[in-house]
């Protein structure tokens, strides 16, 4: 496929909106805490957000080129158009804006590590590395059942123990809960993209968990995440690390138990919205959770 289309519409197609709640909510929720923990600022904190958003799209960037050079984009593709394989925009052009949002994440970093020192050079480094190691390199994360361990870890407990870090200088028990909820939520997202794309897959010898394991266990991991996620406002609270306002995201359960239903019931193309509604149920909770705390700062 080489349709004619704007190059700016090529452009938002290879960075993939839909996903970036993933890179947002976490660091909402970090900087709510900072907040509750009388130390929200707005530099850093507005840093921390650009930079996750500027890995979140590198991540997507190298996908894109990456795995249309290991010939996982076959044109029998389920998920959203790629732009290299479909021909829009060139594997240069895409290598062009991997290096222009790498260096724009690098002076987010650079400023947060003047702001908190050298433990933020370290993850924001790591961060790096497995954006671009998730398809590219001798052992790429996501073809060897690694992706929902790297999205988990990134995209939960460092991005928002990270984000609170650089803006009270410690990291509270509250942003180890909040950390883990959003990265289950975050994970699901990619639980659903492997779902979906389980024979594609299959067929390019990457061997994500879905392709080792199937469907049933693809199931499993869903509903364990939600399982796990739903769970953290609660032992926030149990545990007095949070006021009751911080269950205030368990609101939205009976969305999430409906999402699950309908992937369990969908294949194919019906799972590209059920993955953008697992991205919304992250951003909702996120921002609930977010709200709860806050209020109580």
């Amino acid at each position: 496929m080489s349709e004619s289309i704007h190059p700016v519409r090529a452009w938002i197609l290879a960075v993939r909106p839909k996903t970036l709640p993933a890179a947002i909510s976490p660091v909402i929720l970090g900087s709510a805490i900072a907040a509750h923990g009388g130390g929200f600022v707005a530099g850093p904190a507005l840093a921390a957000l650009f930079g996750a958003l500027m890995l979140q799209v590198a991540s997507n960037l190298a996908n894109d080129v990456f795995d249309h050079e290991k010939g996982a984009d076959q044109p029998d593709r389920l998920g959203p158009t790629r732009v290299v394989s479909s021909g829009l925009l060139s594997g240069f052009e895409v290598r062009v804006g991997l290096v222009v949002v790498l260096l724009a994440a690098f002076c987010a970093g650079a400023y947060l590590v003047g702001v908190a020192g050298y433990p933020i050079a370290i993850i924001g480094l790591l961060a790096a590395v497995c954006a671009i190691a998730y398809t590219a390199g001798p052992y790429p994360l996501g073809y060897h059942g690694l992706g929902e361990l790297f999205v988990f870890v990134f995209f939960g407990p460092i991005a928002v123990a990270g984000t609170t870090y650089v803006q009270l200088k410690f990291i509270p028990g509250l942003a180890l809960y909040a950390g883990v909820s959003q990265g289950a939520l975050a994970t699901n997202i990619l639980v659903v993209n492997n779902l979906r794309d389980i024979e594609q897959d299959r067929r390019a010898q990457k061997l994500t968990l879905a392709v080792r394991f199937g469907e049933r266990f693809c199931m499993a991991q869903y509903g364990t995440l939600l399982l796990v996620a739903y769970l953290m406002p609660i032992l926030a609270w149990a545990t007095g690390e949070a006021q009751w306002l911080a269950l205030l995201p368990l609101i939205t359960l009976p969305v999430a138990f409906l999402t699950l239903r309908a992937v369990g019931l969908s294949r194919g193309t019906r799972l590209n919205a059920l993955l953008a509604r697992t991205a919304q149920v992250m951003l909702l909770f996120g921002i609930l959770f977010s709200l709860g705390v806050w209020a109580t700062s």
